[in-house]
């Protein structure tokens, strides 16, 4: 259940992100959950805009006070809540966001809460698998190669698959139906995430128009010359 403040608008609370975050993956980052957020709030006919913006500022003081020692208390994400307070931001998406860092200890009562701990750690995955491509496009990922990266302990070293695995189970979804949710929601705003892909638009309709005026094999040809964005 929601409180009664008044929400803050998407245009105010991506300022504040901005404000507090330069970098440019940490900054996807949170719109890659405010993505998945706002899916599942359709799926499960949630408030879409809440959801969402909690998972555009989850992360937005994890750049100022990025809490190495998991202080329950100090740094991210409490900082953040602290601030997030003052400015007047419901009390349901302080919590939620307390709860998305499992050393904090706080219980994660909502559905809004459980939505945000799942989504958290496998959008990382899920980028980190989609830059590993050749064209760097989450197009090109489903749940099959996500899995594939999820036993390579190698691979995305911070992301912590058991809390990709939990995060599933709290939320009472199947782990594989959760990851290609999660990679549509991603889909959706892939130019917004950096993760569209490395050919250009005219150049995708380039080849579309070759296509048509020559046959689907000299079209094949074309796209194999066509050279990736740098």
């Amino acid at each position: 259940m929601s409180d009664d403040k008044a929400l803050p608008s998407r245009e105010d609370t991506l300022a504040l992100m901005r404000e507090y975050t330069a970098s440019e993956s940490l900054r996807k980052h949170m719109l890659a959950v405010e993505g998945a957020m706002r899916a599942y709030a359709q799926k499960f006919g949630e408030d879409e805009e809440r959801w969402g913006i909690t998972g555009l500022i989850h992360d937005f003081d994890y750049e100022r006070f990025p809490n190495d020692a998991h202080s329950p208390t100090e740094e991210h994400p409490s900082e953040g809540v602290r601030v997030l307070r003052s400015k007047g931001y419901p009390e349901d998406i302080l919590q939620a966001i307390l709860g998305h860092a499992q050393y904090t200890n706080a219980p994660r009562e909502s559905k809004m809460a459980k939505t945000l701990f799942a989504v958290d750690e496998l959008t990382g995955l899920i980028t980190a698998t989609a830059l590993v491509r050749p064209t760097k496009s989450v197009h090109e990922v489903d749940a099959k190669s996500v899995r594939k990266k999820m036993k390579d302990k190698a691979f995305a070293r911070g992301v912590n698959r058991e809390d990709v695995i939990n995060g599933a189970n709290e939320l009472g979804v199947d782990l594989d139906e959760h990851i290609a949710f999660v990679i549509g929601a991603m889909q959706a705003r892939s130019a917004d995430l950096g993760l569209a892909g490395s050919y250009s638009a005219d150049r995708f309709f380039e080849i579309s128009r070759v296509g048509r005026a020559e046959g689907s094999s000299t079209a094949a040809s074309s796209l194999t010359r066509c050279e990736p964005r740098a």
